[in-house]
């Protein structure tokens, strides 16, 4: 199963990536904006989402608002 980015990129474990739109996190008052940079990446199994940490909580992303970086 490939994960890939907006871009087409595959994504890895351990990547970094960037937001490519702002985001509010449903179920919290965390606002991700443009441009702000996760590292630690985890693939989930759905190639659609992945998993990551920001701040002290684990938040799922999906990968049509990332980039690699």
């Amino acid at each position: 199963m490939d994960t890939k980015d907006s871009n087409g990129n595959l994504l890895q474990d351990g990547d970094c990536v960037t937001l490519t739109k702002d985001l509010k996190v449903k179920g919290s008052s965390i606002n991700l904006k443009r441009g702000t940079t996760i590292k630690n990446i985890r693939l989930t199994d759905d190639d659609g989402e992945v998993e990551c940490r920001q701040g002290k909580s684990t938040i799922v992303l999906k990968t049509c608002f990332l980039k690699k970086v």
